[in-house]
């Protein structure tokens, strides 16, 4: 596996890396080094090396800076005289680090120059306005171009043709309240693999603010949709979506609980995030319940249902039993 280094002027890359870590969990074989004002080249340089040093490897090393020609970048580019399978990539963001961090994850095997070619795209992509027409043509054009409709069709296929098997095959289905974000569209979707992001709300489907958001959301590649739950039982009854693989995303276990009663093929649920509202009872950092959630994960166990309490895909899987016996037994106190 690649180790990977940050190091920046200043407290930029400890920022990054928390954010990174936030998105993705805990990660091994990651570091983060600064240089701080009252420090010169020899300190970052031993910064690198010690963190370098702590990785499982040294073998492949990735290191991304922040400014080409700064003190980072000159030490991190003395380094790889002496190891020239590794690589630096300078203008470090955001959208970098976590292209970074899932090339790592979907492909333990690839080299430093491997994945230092595959972020270039995801950082500069990464940089977009609101209003679009900020932006320079060619990147509004782009922006434009992805730009999908939440409608779910396919007119080009005639009513009852039969593509693939004929079922809609879930490779994920998931409650979060935060529904498309920055967890799901890099944790979630490149771990599992969909080539559509499904929204299951009718709430959410009723608001078009919201609708855009989820679209503008979804990585490269990733259509985004929302629909209503009448219209995803369609879809899952729908022979022409034989070949769609679909990552569901749900607020609230409710309507998790409605389609699977609509008969679609829901075993395992993911259980991700769920905010806090007046009433509810804080089951562990991230759950959120109320009686009607804890009676409805219930139900669902009762009728085969499994869960996934996970944040992110390397985070540990919690126990579904003790959280709703937890929350059971907050809300028994709330109400005496």
């Amino acid at each position: 596996m690649v180790g990977i280094v940050l190091a920046s002027h200043g407290g930029f890359a400890d920022g990054i890396a928390q954010s990174a870590e936030m998105l993705f969990g805990e990660q091994s074989n990651f570091a983060h080094v600064i240089l701080r004002p009252d420090e010169g080249p020899d300190d970052i340089r031993g910064k690198m090396e010690e963190s370098i040093s702590s990785f499982d490897s040294q073998d492949e090393v990735l290191l991304l800076v922040d400014l080409w020609g700064g003190t980072p970048f000159n030490q991190a580019s003395g380094l790889l005289e002496s190891h020239p399978s590794w690589a630096v990539v300078s203008g470090m963001n955001l959208p970098m680090v976590v292209e970074a961090l899932t090339q790592r994850m979907t492909n333990p095997e690839a080299s430093a120059h491997e994945i230092a070619t595959a972020i270039i795209a995801p950082a500069k992509d990464g940089i977009k306005t609101k209003p679009t027409n900020l932006m320079s043509e060619m990147q509004t054009q782009t922006v434009a171009s992805s730009d999908k409709s939440e409608e779910i069709k396919n007119k080009s296929i005639p009513e009852g043709t039969v593509v693939g098997d004929g079922h809609i095959k879930y490779v994920l289905a998931r409650i979060d309240s935060r529904l498309l974000h920055g967890q799901v569209a890099t944790g979630w979707i490149p771990a599992m693999h969909p080539d559509r992001v499904i929204v299951v709300s009718d709430r959410v489907a009723k608001d078009d603010m919201r609708k855009s958001m989820i679209r503008e959301a979804a990585p490269a590649g990733v259509k985004a949709h929302t629909v209503p739950l009448a219209k995803m039982v369609e879809i899952a009854n729908d022979s022409r979506f034989g070949n769609t693989h679909a990552l569901l995303l749900f607020e609230n276990p409710e309507d998790v609980l409605k389609v699977v009663k609509a008969g679609i093929d829901i075993k395992t649920i993911n259980v991700g995030s769920m905010s806090y509202s007046v009433g509810d009872v804080n089951a562990n950092n991230v759950l959120s319940m109320n009686q009607e959630d804890v009676d409805t994960f219930h139900e669902l166990k009762k009728m085969g249902i499994k869960f996934d309490v996970r944040k992110v895909p390397n985070d540990k899987p919690g126990n579904m039993d003790t959280i709703l016996s937890k929350a059971q037994s907050l809300l028994n106190e709330q109400n005496k």
